[in-house]
Protein backbone atom coordinates (compact mmCIF):
# COMPACT_ATOMS: atom_id res chain seq x y z
CA UNK A 1 0.00 0.00 0.00
CA UNK A 2 1.36 3.55 -0.77
CA UNK A 3 1.49 6.16 1.92
CA UNK A 4 1.54 9.90 1.73
CA UNK A 5 1.72 11.94 4.72
CA UNK A 6 0.85 15.68 4.72
CA UNK A 7 2.13 18.15 7.53
CA UNK A 8 0.09 20.87 8.02
CA UNK A 9 -3.28 21.74 7.99
CA UNK A 10 -2.75 25.72 6.72
CA UNK A 11 -4.07 26.49 2.99
CA UNK A 12 -1.63 24.24 1.22
CA UNK A 13 -2.06 21.05 3.73
CA UNK A 14 -5.56 21.06 3.28
CA UNK A 15 -5.75 21.55 -0.89
CA UNK A 16 -3.36 18.75 -1.22
CA UNK A 17 -5.78 16.76 1.22
CA UNK A 18 -8.75 17.49 -0.59
CA UNK A 19 -7.07 16.94 -4.34
CA UNK A 20 -5.29 13.59 -3.01
CA UNK A 21 -8.81 12.07 -2.02
CA UNK A 22 -10.10 12.87 -4.92
CA UNK A 23 -7.28 11.61 -7.42
CA UNK A 24 -5.42 8.71 -6.05
CA UNK A 25 -7.00 5.47 -5.88
CA UNK A 26 -8.58 3.98 -2.94
CA UNK A 27 -5.97 1.53 -1.80
CA UNK A 28 -3.35 4.81 -1.05
CA UNK A 29 -3.41 5.80 2.38
CA UNK A 30 -3.39 9.47 3.10
CA UNK A 31 -2.99 11.06 6.57
CA UNK A 32 -2.76 14.34 7.59
CA UNK A 33 -0.94 15.17 10.27
CA UNK A 34 -1.86 18.78 12.31
CA UNK A 35 -1.12 20.44 15.97
CA UNK A 36 -4.57 22.13 15.56
CA UNK A 37 -7.94 20.26 15.21
CA UNK A 38 -9.16 23.28 12.83
CA UNK A 39 -8.36 25.22 9.93
CA UNK A 40 -7.31 28.89 10.54
CA UNK A 41 -8.50 31.45 7.78
CA UNK A 42 -5.67 34.12 8.94
CA UNK A 43 -7.29 36.66 5.72
CA UNK A 44 -10.34 36.87 8.21
CA UNK A 45 -8.12 37.35 11.70
CA UNK A 46 -8.72 41.44 11.70
CA UNK A 47 -12.14 40.90 11.82
CA UNK A 48 -11.89 39.05 14.84
CA UNK A 49 -9.86 41.30 16.84
CA UNK A 50 -12.70 44.31 16.24
CA UNK A 51 -15.45 41.97 17.48
CA UNK A 52 -16.46 39.93 15.43
CA UNK A 53 -17.33 36.02 15.42
CA UNK A 54 -14.23 33.45 15.45
CA UNK A 55 -16.41 31.36 13.65
CA UNK A 56 -14.90 32.82 10.33
CA UNK A 57 -11.98 31.64 10.96
CA UNK A 58 -11.70 28.73 12.79
CA UNK A 59 -13.36 25.81 10.56
CA UNK A 60 -12.69 22.38 11.93
CA UNK A 61 -10.85 19.79 9.76
CA UNK A 62 -13.40 17.18 10.14
CA UNK A 63 -15.37 19.72 7.63
CA UNK A 64 -12.71 20.71 5.21
CA UNK A 65 -11.52 17.01 4.25
CA UNK A 66 -12.85 13.82 3.93
CA UNK A 67 -12.55 12.07 7.00
CA UNK A 68 -13.19 8.16 5.25
CA UNK A 69 -10.02 8.51 2.88
CA UNK A 70 -7.59 11.14 4.55
CA UNK A 71 -7.13 10.07 8.79
CA UNK A 72 -6.44 13.25 10.22
CA UNK A 73 -3.73 12.98 13.02
CA UNK A 74 -3.72 15.46 16.02
CA UNK A 75 0.13 15.52 16.53
CA UNK A 76 3.13 18.67 17.17
CA UNK A 77 5.98 17.76 14.30
CA UNK A 78 9.40 18.15 16.13
CA UNK A 79 11.63 15.86 13.58
CA UNK A 80 11.77 15.40 9.98
CA UNK A 81 14.28 12.75 8.60
CA UNK A 82 14.08 13.06 4.70
CA UNK A 83 16.79 10.56 4.17
CA UNK A 84 14.19 7.72 5.64
CA UNK A 85 11.10 9.76 4.68
CA UNK A 86 10.18 10.04 8.06
CA UNK A 87 8.49 12.20 10.62
CA UNK A 88 8.58 12.19 14.42
CA UNK A 89 5.46 13.64 16.38
CA UNK A 90 5.90 15.10 19.93
CA UNK A 91 3.79 12.14 21.30
CA UNK A 92 6.88 10.20 19.85
CA UNK A 93 5.04 8.71 17.38
CA UNK A 94 7.29 8.08 14.05
CA UNK A 95 5.28 8.34 10.50
CA UNK A 96 6.99 7.14 7.58
CA UNK A 97 5.61 7.56 3.88
CA UNK A 98 5.99 6.76 0.01
CA UNK A 99 5.91 10.60 -0.71
CA UNK A 100 5.65 13.23 2.05
CA UNK A 101 4.16 17.20 1.80
CA UNK A 102 5.47 19.61 4.02
CA UNK A 103 3.39 22.58 4.42
CA UNK A 104 4.26 23.73 8.22
CA UNK A 105 3.79 27.50 7.01
CA UNK A 106 5.60 30.18 8.85
CA UNK A 107 6.16 31.90 11.98
CA UNK A 108 6.46 35.55 13.81
CA UNK A 109 10.02 36.76 13.05
CA UNK A 110 11.29 38.90 15.73
CA UNK A 111 14.30 39.91 13.72
CA UNK A 112 16.53 39.84 17.31
CA UNK A 113 14.86 43.22 18.43
CA UNK A 114 14.92 43.60 21.79
CA UNK A 115 11.81 43.37 23.95
CA UNK A 116 9.91 43.22 21.02
CA UNK A 117 8.68 39.55 21.96
CA UNK A 118 7.81 40.04 25.78
CA UNK A 119 6.00 42.92 25.34
CA UNK A 120 4.23 43.22 21.99
CA UNK A 121 0.96 41.27 20.92
CA UNK A 122 1.34 38.97 18.19
CA UNK A 123 -1.37 38.93 15.26
CA UNK A 124 -0.55 35.26 13.19
CA UNK A 125 -3.26 33.20 14.90
CA UNK A 126 -6.71 33.10 16.23
CA UNK A 127 -4.92 32.72 19.77
CA UNK A 128 -3.12 36.13 19.08
CA UNK A 129 -6.66 37.84 17.88
CA UNK A 130 -8.85 36.78 20.89
CA UNK A 131 -5.71 37.59 23.71
CA UNK A 132 -5.47 40.53 21.82
CA UNK A 133 -9.36 41.64 21.75
CA UNK A 134 -9.69 40.74 25.61
CA UNK A 135 -6.79 43.55 26.10
CA UNK A 136 -8.74 46.12 24.29
CA UNK A 137 -11.82 45.64 26.19
CA UNK A 138 -9.93 45.05 29.63
CA UNK A 139 -8.50 48.49 28.59
CA UNK A 140 -12.02 50.44 28.24
CA UNK A 141 -12.98 48.90 31.14
CA UNK A 142 -10.31 50.03 32.85
CA UNK A 143 -10.51 53.76 31.47
CA UNK A 144 -14.32 53.38 32.03
CA UNK A 145 -14.01 53.49 36.00
CA UNK A 146 -10.37 55.51 35.99
CA UNK A 147 -11.47 58.22 33.16
CA UNK A 148 -9.65 61.34 34.78
CA UNK A 149 -5.78 59.24 35.07
CA UNK A 150 -6.88 57.97 31.64
CA UNK A 151 -7.11 62.02 30.29
CA UNK A 152 -3.75 62.13 32.53
CA UNK A 153 -2.09 58.94 31.14
CA UNK A 154 -2.57 59.24 27.16
CA UNK A 155 -0.41 55.79 26.98
CA UNK A 156 -2.82 53.80 27.70
CA UNK A 157 -5.27 54.75 24.79
CA UNK A 158 -2.57 54.98 22.45
CA UNK A 159 -2.08 51.51 20.14
CA UNK A 160 0.87 50.98 17.88
CA UNK A 161 0.70 48.54 15.41
CA UNK A 162 4.68 47.40 14.07
CA UNK A 163 4.69 46.86 10.28
CA UNK A 164 3.04 48.46 7.45
CA UNK A 165 2.40 45.31 5.14
CA UNK A 166 -1.30 43.97 4.29
CA UNK A 167 -1.87 42.42 7.90
CA UNK A 168 -0.89 46.05 9.38
CA UNK A 169 -2.69 48.06 7.37
CA UNK A 170 -5.89 45.68 7.39
CA UNK A 171 -5.59 45.48 11.02
CA UNK A 172 -4.77 49.31 11.65
CA UNK A 173 -8.07 49.72 9.41
CA UNK A 174 -10.45 47.74 11.34
CA UNK A 175 -8.88 49.45 14.78
CA UNK A 176 -9.80 52.45 14.07
CA UNK A 177 -13.32 52.15 13.35
CA UNK A 178 -13.73 49.78 16.45
CA UNK A 179 -11.90 51.66 19.54
CA UNK A 180 -14.04 54.72 18.43
CA UNK A 181 -17.53 52.34 18.60
CA UNK A 182 -16.29 50.90 21.90
CA UNK A 183 -15.40 54.39 23.30
CA UNK A 184 -19.37 55.05 22.54
CA UNK A 185 -20.73 52.28 24.34
CA UNK A 186 -17.85 52.84 27.58
CA UNK A 187 -18.65 56.72 27.67
CA UNK A 188 -14.80 57.37 26.72
CA UNK A 189 -14.22 60.83 24.93
CA UNK A 190 -12.94 59.37 21.30
CA UNK A 191 -10.33 61.99 21.59
CA UNK A 192 -8.22 59.97 23.97
CA UNK A 193 -7.74 57.00 21.10
CA UNK A 194 -4.83 57.58 19.32
CA UNK A 195 -3.78 54.57 16.74
CA UNK A 196 0.03 54.78 14.81
CA UNK A 197 1.40 52.64 12.04
CA UNK A 198 4.73 52.63 11.87
CA UNK A 199 7.07 51.62 9.11
CA UNK A 200 10.54 51.02 8.50
CA UNK A 201 10.93 51.60 4.90
CA UNK A 202 10.18 54.49 3.02
CA UNK A 203 6.21 53.64 2.47
CA UNK A 204 3.38 50.82 3.29
CA UNK A 205 3.13 47.94 1.26
CA UNK A 206 5.80 47.99 -0.19
CA UNK A 207 5.20 44.91 -2.41
CA UNK A 208 2.76 46.73 -4.28
CA UNK A 209 2.68 49.99 -6.85
CA UNK A 210 3.47 52.91 -5.44
CA UNK A 211 0.00 54.39 -6.39
CA UNK A 212 -1.38 51.39 -4.40
CA UNK A 213 0.88 52.49 -1.33
CA UNK A 214 -0.65 56.05 -1.65
CA UNK A 215 -4.07 55.27 -1.23
CA UNK A 216 -3.73 53.19 1.61
CA UNK A 217 -1.94 55.92 2.92
CA UNK A 218 -4.61 58.54 2.67
CA UNK A 219 -7.03 56.21 3.82
CA UNK A 220 -5.59 55.22 6.89
CA UNK A 221 -4.57 58.87 7.71
CA UNK A 222 -8.69 60.03 6.73
CA UNK A 223 -9.35 57.57 9.27
CA UNK A 224 -7.44 59.28 11.63
CA UNK A 225 -4.03 57.11 12.27
CA UNK A 226 -1.18 58.58 12.34
CA UNK A 227 1.55 57.18 9.49
CA UNK A 228 5.46 56.86 10.57
CA UNK A 229 7.53 55.87 7.45
CA UNK A 230 11.39 55.47 7.48
CA UNK A 231 11.24 54.42 11.27
CA UNK A 232 12.82 51.21 12.08
CA UNK A 233 11.99 49.50 15.69
CA UNK A 234 15.05 49.51 17.97
CA UNK A 235 13.73 48.05 20.97
CA UNK A 236 10.59 47.75 23.48
CA UNK A 237 10.28 47.81 26.97
CA UNK A 238 7.08 48.34 28.90
CA UNK A 239 6.72 52.10 28.46
CA UNK A 240 6.88 52.16 24.43
CA UNK A 241 9.30 51.41 21.76
CA UNK A 242 12.66 53.34 20.46
CA UNK A 243 12.08 53.86 16.68
CA UNK A 244 15.26 55.63 14.90
CA UNK A 245 14.40 59.36 15.40
CA UNK A 246 12.18 59.12 18.21
CA UNK A 247 10.53 57.05 20.89
CA UNK A 248 6.74 56.48 21.50
CA UNK A 249 4.95 55.73 24.85
CA UNK A 250 2.16 53.11 24.76
CA UNK A 251 1.07 50.50 26.43
CA UNK A 252 -0.47 48.36 23.22
CA UNK A 253 2.36 47.53 21.01
CA UNK A 254 1.00 45.12 18.10
CA UNK A 255 3.63 43.90 15.95
CA UNK A 256 2.94 42.46 12.23
CA UNK A 257 6.15 43.27 10.89
CA UNK A 258 7.29 40.06 10.38
CA UNK A 259 6.98 36.23 9.33
CA UNK A 260 9.67 33.64 9.21
CA UNK A 261 9.42 30.24 8.11
CA UNK A 262 9.29 27.46 10.33
CA UNK A 263 12.49 26.43 12.19
CA UNK A 264 12.21 22.97 11.86
CA UNK A 265 12.95 23.31 7.86
CA UNK A 266 16.31 25.53 8.61
CA UNK A 267 17.08 22.16 11.26
CA UNK A 268 16.30 19.80 9.21
CA UNK A 269 19.51 17.83 7.84
CA UNK A 270 20.03 18.11 4.20
CA UNK A 271 17.35 21.15 3.43
CA UNK A 272 18.82 23.92 1.76
CA UNK A 273 17.20 27.63 2.77
CA UNK A 274 17.55 31.03 1.23
CA UNK A 275 17.89 34.36 3.80
CA UNK A 276 14.46 33.79 4.72
CA UNK A 277 14.66 30.70 5.81
CA UNK A 278 12.90 29.21 3.01
CA UNK A 279 13.37 25.76 1.83
CA UNK A 280 14.85 25.65 -1.81
CA UNK A 281 13.17 23.74 -4.06
CA UNK A 282 13.00 22.23 -7.77
CA UNK A 283 10.68 22.85 -10.19
CA UNK A 284 8.47 20.22 -8.62
CA UNK A 285 8.51 21.77 -5.25
CA UNK A 286 10.85 19.09 -4.01
CA UNK A 287 14.01 20.22 -1.46
CA UNK A 288 16.76 20.23 -4.03
CA UNK A 289 18.35 16.02 -4.13
CA UNK A 290 15.39 15.01 -2.61
CA UNK A 291 12.61 12.90 -4.21
CA UNK A 292 8.99 12.31 -2.99
CA UNK A 293 9.56 15.06 -0.48
CA UNK A 294 7.72 18.12 -1.22
CA UNK A 295 6.93 21.86 0.15
CA UNK A 296 4.16 23.87 -0.45
CA UNK A 297 3.27 27.15 0.75
CA UNK A 298 5.16 29.53 2.64
CA UNK A 299 7.86 28.02 4.01
CA UNK A 300 8.69 27.25 -0.70
CA UNK A 301 11.46 29.53 -2.11
CA UNK A 302 9.24 30.60 -5.10
CA UNK A 303 7.92 33.98 -6.41
CA UNK A 304 4.66 33.97 -4.60
CA UNK A 305 5.66 32.48 -1.72
CA UNK A 306 3.30 33.68 1.08
CA UNK A 307 0.11 34.58 -0.40
CA UNK A 308 -2.84 31.72 0.35
CA UNK A 309 -3.85 31.99 -3.05
CA UNK A 310 0.17 30.31 -4.33
CA UNK A 311 -0.01 27.89 -1.09
CA UNK A 312 -3.37 26.13 -2.51
CA UNK A 313 -2.05 26.00 -5.73
CA UNK A 314 0.99 24.36 -4.64
CA UNK A 315 -1.34 22.07 -2.81
CA UNK A 316 -2.73 21.15 -6.13
CA UNK A 317 0.58 20.81 -8.29
CA UNK A 318 1.55 18.47 -5.82
CA UNK A 319 -1.58 16.23 -5.33
CA UNK A 320 -1.43 16.48 -9.41
CA UNK A 321 2.36 15.28 -9.63
CA UNK A 322 1.65 12.51 -6.92
CA UNK A 323 -0.70 10.84 -9.00
CA UNK A 324 1.54 11.27 -11.94
CA UNK A 325 3.75 9.43 -10.51
CA UNK A 326 2.24 6.95 -8.71
CA UNK A 327 1.07 5.99 -12.39
CA UNK A 328 5.06 6.06 -13.74
CA UNK A 329 3.85 9.06 -15.67
CA UNK A 330 6.08 12.40 -15.46
CA UNK A 331 5.52 15.16 -13.25
CA UNK A 332 4.69 18.54 -14.07
CA UNK A 333 7.38 21.71 -13.75
CA UNK A 334 5.82 24.59 -11.40
CA UNK A 335 4.71 27.65 -12.81
CA UNK A 336 4.45 31.00 -10.83
CA UNK A 337 1.04 32.35 -10.94
CA UNK A 338 0.94 36.14 -9.93
CA UNK A 339 -2.26 36.13 -6.66
CA UNK A 340 -4.30 38.96 -6.98
CA UNK A 341 -4.81 40.96 -3.67
CA UNK A 342 -7.42 43.12 -1.98
CA UNK A 343 -6.95 44.55 1.25
CA UNK A 344 -9.62 46.09 3.51
CA UNK A 345 -8.70 49.41 5.35
CA UNK A 346 -11.45 49.97 7.44
CA UNK A 347 -15.42 49.63 7.07
CA UNK A 348 -16.35 49.07 3.20
CA UNK A 349 -13.18 50.17 1.57
CA UNK A 350 -10.68 47.70 0.19
CA UNK A 351 -7.35 47.96 -2.07
CA UNK A 352 -8.21 45.43 -4.49
CA UNK A 353 -5.56 44.14 -7.70
CA UNK A 354 -6.50 41.97 -10.25
CA UNK A 355 -3.41 42.04 -12.56
CA UNK A 356 -3.75 45.37 -14.29
CA UNK A 357 -7.19 46.65 -12.77
CA UNK A 358 -7.15 48.03 -9.35
CA UNK A 359 -10.91 48.96 -7.31
CA UNK A 360 -10.79 50.97 -4.73
CA UNK A 361 -13.85 52.19 -2.09
CA UNK A 362 -16.77 49.99 -1.17
CA UNK A 363 -16.48 48.28 -4.58
CA UNK A 364 -13.28 47.08 -4.10
CA UNK A 365 -14.31 45.46 -0.39
CA UNK A 366 -17.40 43.91 -1.80
CA UNK A 367 -15.37 41.73 -4.23
CA UNK A 368 -12.76 41.01 -1.45
CA UNK A 369 -16.17 39.96 0.50
CA UNK A 370 -17.06 37.55 -2.24
CA UNK A 371 -13.54 36.47 -2.63
CA UNK A 372 -13.98 35.18 0.69
CA UNK A 373 -17.46 33.50 0.06
CA UNK A 374 -15.71 31.59 -3.04
CA UNK A 375 -12.89 29.99 -0.97
CA UNK A 376 -15.74 28.87 1.40
CA UNK A 377 -17.47 27.44 -1.18
CA UNK A 378 -14.44 25.46 -2.58
CA UNK A 379 -13.70 23.84 0.87
CA UNK A 380 -16.90 23.47 2.56
CA UNK A 381 -20.67 22.49 1.35
CA UNK A 382 -23.04 25.17 0.06
CA UNK A 383 -24.70 25.80 3.25
CA UNK A 384 -21.41 25.47 5.88
CA UNK A 385 -19.86 27.84 3.88
CA UNK A 386 -22.72 29.84 3.79
CA UNK A 387 -22.40 30.21 7.56
CA UNK A 388 -18.80 30.37 7.94
CA UNK A 389 -18.90 33.37 5.60
CA UNK A 390 -21.98 35.29 7.44
CA UNK A 391 -20.18 34.72 10.72
CA UNK A 392 -17.94 37.75 9.95
CA UNK A 393 -20.78 39.87 10.13
CA UNK A 394 -22.02 38.65 13.62
CA UNK A 395 -20.81 40.75 16.35
CA UNK A 396 -19.11 38.53 19.44
CA UNK A 397 -18.37 40.49 21.96
CA UNK A 398 -17.66 39.59 26.09
CA UNK A 399 -17.41 42.33 28.39
CA UNK A 400 -20.49 43.03 30.04
CA UNK A 401 -20.35 46.93 28.20
CA UNK A 402 -20.79 45.46 25.19
CA UNK A 403 -23.16 42.73 25.95
CA UNK A 404 -25.48 45.02 27.02
CA UNK A 405 -25.38 47.53 23.88
CA UNK A 406 -25.94 44.39 21.55
CA UNK A 407 -29.01 43.43 24.02
CA UNK A 408 -31.02 46.57 23.56
CA UNK A 409 -29.66 47.16 20.12
CA UNK A 410 -32.00 43.85 19.23
CA UNK A 411 -34.16 44.93 21.51
CA UNK A 412 -34.79 48.14 19.21
CA UNK A 413 -34.65 45.98 16.25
Amino acid sequence: MKKILIVGGGFAGISAARRLAKLVPADVKITLISEKTHFEYHAALYRVVAGRSPLEVCVPLSYVIPEERVEIVSDRVVEILPEVKEIRGASGSRYRADYIVLTLGSKTGYFDISGIKEFSFGFKSIDDALRLRRHIHELFEECKERADDVSRDFRRMHFVLVGGGASGVELAGELADYTRRLAKKHGIDDSLIEIDIVEAGPRLLSNFEKDVSHRVELRLRALGINVFLNRPLLKEDVEGIMLKGMSVEADTIIWTAGVKAHDLYGATKGFSTDKKGRVIVDKYLQPMGHSNIFVAGDAAATLYSGMAQTAIRDGVLISRNILRDIKMRPMVGYKAIPPAYSIPVGPNFAATIFSFFSFYGRFGWYLRRMADLRFFMSILPFSYAWKAWAAGRVLSESCPVCIESLRRYDIAK
